[in-house]
């Protein structure tokens, strides 16, 4: 639902986007240690049961099991079978949360973990994100829930303990290609508001550093413009866009909001309904690299997830060996390809020959007008069917990169709360 309050009866349907992944062979049993770790360490005695007698818990182990098949007895791909994976998992968890860390903070340390106060931290998912965007040459396509980090670059705000890299990673990475006279990239889709009311204190608290992210990145691409006198030639949106979706739908003249019966009321919900407006809600946490790498899992763009030390997360990171620019010397075109080419098909609602060279200026700008054509259709007063469902996030990014409320836009429609955020004093740390 859009709104915490009430029920479903009267209030807006909420469309929902997501992404997923089914992971089998060796990788999986990497999923079932993760969960046989934290397992252990929720059943561990504590106090007078340390006294009891130990008895096996509920915890199976696999070798009492006949019929399922070791991990060191799994079928794997052919290095050279077209259609092999190489699959890793990731967390973000910490000692406190998970059973069997090293002791010695030596191999600790050769596992990659961290030390913090007292515990051990794995972040092998900030790390993974941080390493693919690094490794990228051509263009990076992201979904996520949330879109918050790397504090500690913005104008104002800097000690807020958003300090994850991957924002700021992004931003390197674009400044870094316009300096060696490359193209490059960067499409990221979020919600149109994170979960919860979007007038609500909290809600309008993250919508505030979403927006100082965004501002962080666009003023680090706009210097690097001016610093190869690229500055009148391109804009920061020629390398970086927001967008997110949104659906409109034919009136539904028996529904008794629309045809101004008697349960027609002016709030927000009604108002959606009426309008036959409603927010697409971006769940997705993914990242596809170059066509060639993608990582799925359950880890939000924000410092909860990639901290390690709060929200426990995993993810998978996976390419296809036979399917890489390095194999094939140009697009890679495996599942990963086929992977995006769908998702975009399905955002924008037809398929587009620069669809297959998204680093290209020709795509970045295609993309960019029909999500801008697309927001103009839904927040038009008119209700029209929407063939495309791929919103410009709705802020106006000038061309030195400074970011601001579309003009005649500030807030969403219908339902209400600035889209660029404010700042209110609640606790901090719980929204970044």
């Amino acid at each position: 639902m859009s709104y915490s309050e009430g029920t479903a009866v009267g209030c807006p349907r909420e469309p929902w986007h997501d992404l997923h992944s089914k992971i089998d062979g060796p990788a999986a049993y990497d999923v079932l240690t993760n969960f046989e770790e934290r397992w252990l360490k929720a059943v561990k005695p504590h106090g007078i049961k340390k006294l009891k007698i130990s008895s096996d818990d509920s915890l199976l182990r696999l070798e009492r099991i006949p019929d399922i098949i070791g991990v060191y007895d799994v079928p794997s791909f052919c290095e050279n079978d077209p259609e092999a994976w190489h699959v890793q998992i990731f967390r973000s968890i910490d000692s406190n949360s998970v059973r069997g860390f090293p002791k010695d903070p030596k191999e600790a340390t050769s596992k990659n973990l961290v030390c913090g106060k007292n515990m051990l931290i794995d972040m092998s998912i900030h790390t993974a994100h941080v390493k693919a965007i690094r490794a990228a040459q051509h263009f990076i396509y992201i979904e996520n829930q949330y879109f918050i980090g790397s504090s500690y670059n913005w104008g104002s705000y800097k000690d807020l303990g958003a300090n994850n890299l991957i924002p700021m990673e992004i931003a390197l990475k674009i400044a870094e290609k316009i300096r060696a006279n490359e193209r490059f990239a960067v499409y990221i889709v979020i919600p149109m508001w994170p979960e919860g009311v979007p007038t609500g204190a909290a809600t309008q608290r993250i919508l505030f550093w979403q927006h100082k992210t965004m501002q962080m990145m666009y003023e680090t691409i706009h210097k690097a413009l001016v610093e190869v006198g690229l500055e009148e030639a391109f804009s920061p949106q020629d390398y970086l866009n927001f967008f997110c979706l949104g659906n409109r739908e034919a009136i539904d003249t028996y529904d008794p909001i629309v045809s101004g019966g008697p349960n027609a009321a002016n709030t927000p919900q009604a108002l959606s309904r009426k309008n036959r407006r409603f927010m697409i809600y971006v769940h997705s946490k993914g990242m596809i690299v170059d066509d060639e790498y993608v990582i799925l899992g359950s880890a939000n763009i924000n410092q909860r997830s990639m901290e390690g030390t709060r929200d426990t997360e995993i993810a998978m990171g996976a390419y296809q060996p036979q399917h890489t620019w390095a194999k094939k010397l140009c697009n890679p075109c495996g599942q990963i390809y086929g992977y995006r080419m769908s998702l975009w098909a399905e955002h924008t609602g037809t398929i587009e020959d620069c669809f297959t060279q998204p680093d290209s200026l020709e795509c970045v700008r295609r993309v960019r007008t029909m999500g801008e054509m697309n927001w103009k259709q839904f927040a038009a007063d008119d209700v029209t069917e929407m063939r495309g469902h791929l919103l410009k996030y709705p802020v106006e990014v000038d061309r030195r990169g400074k970011v601001r409320p579309l003009p005649g836009h500030e807030n969403f429609p219908d339902v209400g709360g600035n889209i660029v955020g404010s700042f209110l004093a609640i606790q901090e740390n719980l929204t970044i």
